[in-house]
């Protein structure tokens, strides 16, 4: 194996297609003038192209190395999901929103909802779609028959490993700074830019904590850069020559796992895949429904029935109200509310009957988002009229307000509960 950066003729002998030399289109591409690394591992060669995601002369710079001729597999740094997000865009229209709310994959949701729109405020600030010369190097492959890999982990798998790996103070600023960067309409700073041009969109979306949180550069670089080199150690028999197109703040570590690393790549990759089950013991559900239950417990035994009584009407009076008002405030249908109203005291006895998720599925079946709705919703979450015009932003308001509400109340009315026992 090699590893030869800078040098376009580096690799086998003369018969060695040459990245500089085929083609009307490609004829100049000068391979030395562009951020690259070269791996010779197993018989295949593998040219990694450094890109900037948020540039236009990437985008040139693909196009004319795939059109030199000189390579029969493209890779790109991208997953199914993301590369049908950019070249499908109708594809969200077709989503069936009931079921993520049911599946418990909204948090993901929004957060992918963040990223388009954070990646829309770089579109129209920079003039250049983000990763617009990935969807040009999947494109130019098809169009011309050669075989395309997706390199990349699943985004939705990133994003859980990443939240894993933080405590539940960092999931709460990692997921405020994502609310934060899915309301905003500012433009994105230069730093920001700057890192965009040296490395990755996730890793530039996250930036306010990847360098200052080590777990969360390990799961959004550094395993994806392992877990990229494990791919492209899996191309298809017969591959030789292999153009990757990644971002250029991977080229380091790609190349030296796809230099040095021995483990089998679907041991890698499966290593990298996995995500910890929650655990199968809800403790903070068992230990707020113990202080309820065992609330109104005392109250009837020390109390009689009209203290018992009186401690279950706050209860539900409390959490009901504040679950019920969260729902008021996203603009739910008056059967999302009362149903945010009637399920918000009983979120903490049962995973299944979140007040959140009760109301959203309510509001989604009720009022159910249409095609436009779909088709609008990266543009309109741009803007605070916007969230509330479009149905399924509005679903989603439903689903974090009415939360909010039915943890501050279900927080107020054991601390209430508490107080009453301990009085």
């Amino acid at each position: 194996m090699t590893d030869t950066p800078a040098l376009p003729d580096a690799g086998p002998g003369p018969a060695a297609p040459r990245a500089d030399a085929s083609g009307p289109a490609g004829a100049g591409f000068d391979l030395a003038s562009q951020p690259h690394t070269i791996v010779e591992r197993d018989g295949v060669r593998y040219t990694l192209l450094g890109t900037a995601h948020v540039s236009r002369a990437s985008v040139d710079a693909v196009r004319a190395a795939i059109a030199t001729g000189a390579y029969d597999t493209v890779a790109v740094e991208l997953d199914e999901q993301r590369l049908q997000a950019m070249t499908d865009p109708e594809a969200l229209g077709r989503m069936d929103l009931v079921k993520v709310l049911r599946e418990g994959k909204t948090p993901l949701f929004a957060a992918n909802l963040a990223l388009a729109a954070y990646q829309r405020r770089l579109a129209e600030q920079m003039g250049v779609e983000p990763g617009a010369e990935l969807k040009a190097a999947a494109a130019d492959a098809n169009a011309r028959g050669l075989s395309l890999q997706l390199i990349d982990r699943n985004v939705g798998v990133t994003f859980k490993r990443a939240m894993q790996r933080l405590g539940w103070w960092g999931r709460a600023k990692v997921s405020a700074s994502l609310l934060m960067g899915l309301l905003s309409s500012d433009e994105v700073g230069e730093d920001e830019i700057e890192r965009l041009k040296q490395g990755d969109v996730l890793e530039s979306s996250f930036s306010e904590f990847a360098g200052e949180t080590p777990e969360l550069y390990e799961v959004i670089i550094a395993e994806r850069d392992r877990y990229m080199a494990a791919r492209l150690r899996e191309v298809p028999a017969g591959a030789r020559e292999v153009l990757a197109v990644v971002g250029a703040g991977h080229l380091k570590g790609l190349a030296n796992h796809l230099r040095d690393d021995v483990a089998p790549p679907a041991q890698v990759r499966q290593s990298l895949e996995e995500v910890k089950p929650k655990s199968r013991v809800p403790w903070m559900e068992l230990v707020i429904a113990t202080v309820v239950i065992g609330g109104f417990a005392w109250g009837f035994w020390q109390g009689g029935l009209d203290v018992g009584t009186d401690l279950m009407l706050q209860w539900v009076l409390v959490t009901g109200t504040l679950g019920a008002l969260g729902c008021a405030i996203a603009g739910g249908h008056p059967l999302s509310i009362l149903s945010a109203f009637v399920a918000s005291p009983l979120t903490p006895l049962h995973p299944a009957l979140a007040s959140g998720t009760v109301s959203a599925v309510v509001e989604a079946a009720l009022r159910k988002p249409t095609y436009a709705d779909f088709m609008a919703l990266r543009e309109d979450v741009n803007t605070a009229r916007g969230w509330w015009r479009n149905r399924v932003a509005r679903v989603l308001l439903n689903f974090f307000l009415t939360s909010l509400g039915t943890a501050i109340g279900v927080w107020t009315g054991g601390l209430r509960i508490l107080g009453k026992v301990f009085a």
